[in-house]
């Protein structure tokens, strides 16, 4: 599949599609793949865990989770452009991120893995 740029409403349709595999209940991952399916898979990926989980694994996490059926669109966009100006900012933070996200790469694997479960060969 070639690569094109994406435009900043595709990448805020790809974060909040992705956002619904951080819900307290069944997750519907084909859906998440029909949305993000035609993108390049290793963006999506990208996006996935440097971009949206950083800021939602924490509900997956919770013992009483926040967030049930889906993430409020304009401040998930807006929380997730927070973070990453905050990486963009502070040497700190990025290295946290880093490691927060190879956390949730290992912890989460199963979350790409599902997703890759309902693409179209």
């Amino acid at each position: 599949m070639p690569c094109s740029p994406i435009t900043g409403q595709q990448l805020a349709d790809i974060r909040y599609a992705l956002s619904d595999a951080f819900v307290d209940n069944e997750v519907d991952y084909a859906h998440i793949a029909r949305q993000t399916q035609a993108y390049d898979r290793a963006l999506v990926q990208r996006i996935l865990y440097d971009e949206v989980a950083p800021v939602c694994y924490g509900n997956l996490m919770a013992v009483i989770p926040e967030v049930w059926m889906g993430f409020d669109r304009d401040s998930l966009l807006e929380d997730i452009e927070q973070r990453l100006e905050r990486r963009r900012n502070s040497r700190v933070q990025a290295l946290r991120d880093r490691l927060f996200i190879r956390w949730i790469r290992f912890r989460g694997a199963y979350i790409w893995e599902q997703i890759c479960r309902h693409y179209e060969r």
